[in-house]
């Protein structure tokens, strides 16, 4: 092992004192200095990237929501609906690389990119891109969201010398999540659905949206029955059985530009009326876009715990 290497290991071990991480078994680490190459571990690997690589195309909007917190420039994104925080990269000038899930490989290759971000909606594409561009998965792990969370920002943070405001950041989250956890903990349930061409499916402890319960300490209304990204489907005597003190609502229409039933229509019946949610005024629709396609990014996730802070302080 030549000097170079060995003070890339080095680095990284520093790094992860600092940012106090545990290791996660879908996370990313990643470790060099200004002109020399990372080497990054993800998800699907080990991958050496260019330290503040100058063109970065990326399919997570979480990676590129927390790029724009950092103050990084993405040049490449794919064709979404993005939240108005990120709603600059719809506009023409940003390359758009393909769909969320359908990688436009032609016009990636075009662009000559020097990082290529993915997370698990083009998690197979992995071998592809990675042909074309040094590639990196920074799936989120959803048995420890928030350790993952902060292994892949320590990453980014370390791939573009951005360390001392990624941990900044970090650091202000923790606060709000534990001043969420002491409203939360006497706030009465909640129960999380999504709506979706008139559809509901339910989603707890342990899910995609597991942030409201297993990191804020919401208390869950049902055990809901959920494997992978999926939620369970439910009816609205479901909700009514289950009373929740408090609804937060994700309308997945919404989220994708489908046409459809509003969330807010499809629940404004007598069922869901008759809950301590809706008596309450405690039915919170959370920004959709946020919470279903950007998921686990810096700002993002500092808003979406406020939405939840905001929701169970009285």
């Amino acid at each position: 092992m030549n000097s170079t290497v060995k003070s890339r290991l080095l680095a990284v071990s520093a790094a992860a004192s600092l940012f106090a991480l545990s290791a996660c078994g879908q996370g990313a680490s990643a470790t060099g200095t200004e002109g020399e190459t990372v080497t990054v571990e993800h998800a699907q690997g080990t991958t050496e990237v260019p330290a503040n690589p100058e063109t970065v195309y990326t399919f997570d909007l979480g990676a590129l929501d927390t790029l724009d917190a950092l103050g990084v420039e993405v040049d490449g994104v794919p064709q979404a609906v993005y939240p108005e925080s990120l709603a600059k990269y719809s506009e023409d000038s940003v390359t758009k690389i393909g769909s969320m899930k359908e990688p436009d490989f032609e016009a990636i290759s075009e662009g000559a990119p020097d990082l290529i971000i993915i997370s698990g909606r083009t998690a197979e594409a992995y071998p592809e891109l990675s042909k074309i561009a040094p590639t990196i998965d920074v799936s989120v792990d959803m048995a420890d969201p928030i350790a993952s969370f902060k292994e892949n920002t320590a990453t980014l943070g370390g791939i573009f010398g951005k360390e001392a405001e990624a941990k900044e950041k970090l650091a202000a989250i923790d606060t709000r999540i534990e001043e969420t956890k002491a409203a939360a903990a006497d706030a009465g349930t909640g129960l999380i659905v999504m709506t979706s061409g008139g559809e509901l499916t339910a989603y707890g402890a342990g899910s995609r949206f597991g942030l409201v319960h297993d990191v804020l300490g919401v208390q869950t209304a049902a055990d809901v029955k959920a494997e992978g990204s999926h939620g369970e489907a439910i009816s609205f005597e479901y909700i009514a059985e289950k009373n929740p003190a408090h609804l937060f609502v994700i309308d997945r229409d919404a989220a994708t530009g489908e046409a459809g039933q509003a969330a807010s229509a499809a629940l404004d019946n007598e069922l869901v009326n008759g809950t301590d949610a809706a008596k309450n005024g405690n039915i919170t629709y959370l920004d959709s876009a946020s919470w279903y396609l950007v998921g686990y990014g810096l700002n993002n996730v500092d808003a979406m715990i406020g939405a939840v802070q905001e929701a169970v302080t009285e």
